[in-house]
């Protein structure tokens, strides 16, 4: 079980499924619904401060490199693309709606970056981004349990 646990935290800190893939995977491998929600939720918010770090001290050296430059310009237009015109007019709660969808290219890793390339303040991003996770891991959790019961009938 303490595997499952650890590769759920994994799924929710990496950028191809975060909290909406961690949760079920933790819930479909008999993880406590309660724990599943609580490791892959605080996994899932640790990456906001992390790439906020990555952003303001790290990227500006990254950027030197042609490789990363071109992925990087092409990650930052699809966070503009994605969540541009929301977060532009709505600010903090367009960034909320935006990280709370849980769709593929919705998360923290996208609302991070849309965050800082809009300058919304770090705090009020922040915020944003984790009551946006919460809500979103709210929506995964009940799915995934209310299909596991389904299944269970």
């Amino acid at each position: 079980m303490l595997n499952d646990i650890i590769t759920s935290m994994l799924w929710s800190i990496s950028p191809f499924g975060e909290a909406k893939v961690g949760i079920p995977y933790a819930i479909y491998n008999n993880v406590n619904y309660y724990l599943a929600f609580t490791v892959c939720f605080g996994a899932n918010l640790m990456v906001f401060p992390v790439m906020q770090f990555f952003l303001n001290n790290i990227n500006k050296y990254f950027l030197k490199w042609r490789f990363y430059k071109k992925s990087a310009i092409y990650v930052a237009r699809r966070a503009k693309l994605g969540a541009g015109k929301n977060v532009q007019k709505y600010g903090f709660w367009g960034l909320l709606v935006f990280v709370m969808v849980p769709i593929p290219g919705t998360g923290v890793y996208a609302g991070t970056i849309a965050a800082w390339l809009f300058g919304l303040e770090k705090k009020q991003a922040f915020v944003a981004n984790t009551i946006g996770i919460f809500l979103s891991c709210v929506i995964v959790w009940v799915v995934t349990i209310i299909s596991i019961n389904g299944i269970n009938q």
